[in-house]
């Protein structure tokens, strides 16, 4: 698929991989239009990258989430790329019961979010000459962390989602991606990965901002990025023994 000439919406894009993303994207001679729940974060992407457009969304809102779908789809005709790639990371201890969940649903945001704005956009996407869904997941869907039960969970879901939508757009269009970072240096977990005592902090977000790149270019629909390259071929040839390295 072509990198450039495209006109681009990308969840989560104020920072992180998304920025990175938009970045690239830009650089690439492309409209890029990021959303993102805080407005201050929104307004320093724009300020570092001037072309950019910006919208408040909250995705874990499904209101938001169609609400966005109409403004994009109304100021911008030919958006033909969605990137879902906003998304938490939260340690869960479910042995303290429902108190150890999080407020902030990673359920919402990371896979439900997903799952219904591509309901929402591929419509629109058909009808474009040539389109795509990029779904940001992670290794960790492949080979889980047991501190991060959920947030594993919901990018394995991306995966299964990924493939299922892959398989029925098959005959239309709209081409869907699935990136599989690794460990990458954003503010996710960052405050946990400190108490922790995790010292390696990840590969920068441009590493994989041009993986992402090169994976759409090359029709490469399911691009393990880095380090995320062993998780995913372990998950097919040895998931308990990597499962049991990364969880001792």
């Amino acid at each position: 698929m072509k990198i450039t000439g495209n006109t681009i919406l990308i969840t989560g894009g104020a920072t992180g991989i998304g920025f990175a993303l938009a970045q690239a994207l830009v650089e690439s001679e492309n409209e890029v239009i990021i959303c993102g729940r805080r407005e201050q974060k929104l307004l320093e992407a724009k300020n570092k990258l001037p072309q950019l457009q910006v919208k408040v969304c909250d995705v874990a809102n499904e209101a938001n989430r169609v609400e966005l779908f109409d403004w994009a789809t109304t100021h911008f005709k030919s958006l033909n790329i969605l990137v879902n790639n906003a998304g938490i990371q939260r340690q869960v201890d479910f042995k303290k019961g429902v108190k150890g969940l999080s407020e902030e649903s990673e359920i919402d945001i990371n896979l439900a979010a997903p799952i219904h704005l591509s309901a929402l956009f591929i419509p629109h996407l058909m009808a474009q000459a040539e389109a795509a869904i990029v779904n940001v997941s992670s290794g960790l869907g492949f080979i889980p962390i047991a501190l991060m039960p959920i947030y594993c969970a919901t990018k394995a879901g991306l995966h299964s989602f990924s493939l299922t939508l892959r398989r029925q757009l098959r005959d239309t269009p709209v081409k869907v991606y699935e990136i599989i970072p690794p460990t990458v240096d954003t503010d996710l977990d960052q405050g946990a990965r400190a108490r922790r005592g995790q010292q390696d902090r990840g590969i920068p977000p441009a590493e994989v901002a041009l993986a992402a790149l090169s994976a759409i270019e090359n029709d490469e629909f399911e691009k393990p990025v880095g380090p995320a390259q062993r998780l995913w071929q372990g998950a097919r040839s040895e998931p308990e023994k990597l499962f049991n390295m990364m969880n001792h």
